[in-house]
C-alpha cells in the first residue's frame, strides 16, 4: 500500500505507488526517531475499545507501530457521550504528543478547528477529510477508503448464497464512507441476480447492539437470510440475531470471523466473508511514513483495492461456506476490478 494526495473532489483511486501529483503539498521533513527518541502518537477513540470492528482496527493499527517501529502510543477512549469527544481530543493535543489520530465524519470538525493552533502536531485523521481547500489543514493528513469494490465482491457472493432471494443491509447513519459499502453491495448482489430484494434498515447509531439485534430480527422475519450490517457495534447485535436464526451474515471493516472464532465459534460460523476496510494497515503506513518524511500531510488520500486498503475476507468460513464455483467468479471480478475493467458505482465523490 502507498499514498499518494488527492484534491478534495477527486474521485480516481491511486495508480502509481508512492508518487505524489505536480500539486500535491511538499512531503514532511523526515525526523530522527529512536527507540530513545520515539514518535508519541495520541489514538483518540469516540468510542472505546471492543467493538469488533472499526475502532479495533485502527488500535491493531497504532499497537502495531509501537512494536515494529520507533514509536510510544497513548490510546484514549473518550466513549460513547459525544460531549466528551472534542475535550478529550483537545486533552491529547494540549500534552504534547507528536501526532494525534482521530476517525470518521464525527472528529473532523475538532481536527480541523484545533490543527491552525497547533501548526507543530501532526494529525492524522482516518475515514473522513477536511475541507483543505480552507487552508486550514496544512499538518492534516486525511485517509479515506473506497469500499464499494469490496462490497461489490460481497454482494455478489450473498445473492449467490441467498435461497430465498432477499438480503438484508442494516446501516449505522447515511453518510458517504458507510453508505459506499451498501453502494457496491447492492450493484454486486444484482450483478448476480437481477431478481433479488434487498432490504434496508437505518439504526441512526454505532453503538446500540440491542436495536442492531432488533433490525435483523426484522429482516430475517421478512425471508432475508443473509444479513449486512455496516453498523459498528449495533451490528454486532444485528450478527447475533443471524447466529440465532442459523443464517448467514457478512462482517464490516475488519475479518469478523476471525475475530469471533474463540469467543464465540458459533458467531464465527454464520459469517462467511467481510468487507475489510483496512483502517490499521493504513494507520501503520501513515505513521512509517510520517517517520521518514514522505507523509503527504496537507492532502486526503483515497485508498481501495488496487492498494490493499480494502477487500473481502478469503478464510476458512469463506472456503467452506462459499462454494468453488462461486469462488471462482469473485476471483475473476477481483481481477477485473484490480484492472480497472470493472469499474463498481460509488459514494465517494
Amino acid at each position: 500500500m502507498s499514498f499518494r494526495s488527492l484534491t478534495r473532489r477527486s474521485a480516481g483511486l491511486l495508480l502509481a505507488a508512492g508518487l505524489l501529483t505536480s500539486a500535491a503539498p511538499i512531503a514532511t521533513q523526515a525526523q530522527e526517531y529512536t527507540a530513545e527518541n520515539p514518535l508519541t502518537v495520541a489514538l483518540v477513540l469516540h468510542g472505546t475499545r471492543g467493538d469488533k470492528s472499526f475502532l479495533d482496527s485502527a488500535t491493531a493499527g497504532v499497537e502495531r507501530a509501537a512494536a515494529e517501529l520507533p514509536v510510544e502510543i497513548k490510546i484514549i477512549e473518550a466513549g460513547y457521550d459525544r460531549g466528551r469527544w472534542e475535550p478529550a481530543l483537545a486533552d491529547a493535543t494540549d500534552t504534547g504528543y507528536d501526532v494525534i489520530i482521530a476517525g470518521t465524519f464525527d472528529m473532523t470538525g475538532f481536527v480541523a478547528k484545533l490543527a491552525p493552533d497547533y501548526p507543530d502536531t501532526k494529525f492524522i485523521i482516518f475515514d473522513d477529510s477536511p475541507d483543505f481547500s480552507t487552508g486550514c489543514c496544512s499538518n492534516v493528513l486525511a485517509l479515506q477508503y473506497q469500499t464499494s469494490a469490496a462490497g461489490y465482491l460481497a454482494g455478489f457472493a450473498a445473492a449467490k448464497l441467498s435461497t430465498t432471494g432477499i438480503l438484508g443491509t442494516i446501516i449505522g447513519m447515511e453518510f458517504p464512507t458507510v453508505t459506499d459499502f451498501k453502494v457496491g453491495f447492492d450493484e454486486g448482489a444484482k450483478a448476480a441476480n437481477p431478481n433479488i430484494q434487498i432490504l434496508n434498515t437505518v439504526a441512526g447509531t454505532f453503538s446500540d447492539p440491542a436495536k442492531g439485534k432488533e433490525m435483523a430480527i426484522a429482516q430475517l422475519g421478512q425471508g432475508a437470510d443473509v444479513i449486512f450490517p455496516i453498523a459498528g457495534g449495533t451490528g454486532i447485535g444485528a450478527l447475533q440475531a443471524v447466529r440465532d436464526a442459523g443464517k448467514l451474515a457478512v462482517g464490516v471493516d475488519s475479518d469478523q470471523a476471525e475475530i469471533f472464532a474463540d469467543s464465540d465459534p458459533a458467531q464465527a460460523d454464520v459469517i462467511f466473508t467481510s468487507v475489510e476496510k483496512k483502517v490499521g494497515d493504513s494507520l501503520f503506513l501513515a505513521l512509517q511514513q510520517t517517520i521518514d518524511g514522505t507523509a503527504p500531510y496537507g492532502s486526503a488520500v483515497l485508498l481501495g483495492m488496487p492498494e490493499g486498503a480494502v477487500g473481502i475476507s478469503k478464510n476458512s468460513y469463506y472456503e467452506k461456506l462459499v462454494p468453488a464455483e462461486v469462488r471462482t467468479e469473485i476471483d475473476a471480478l477481483e481481477a477485473k476490478i484490480n484492472s480497472g475493467e470493472l469499474v463498481p458505482a460509488t459514494a465517494m465523490k
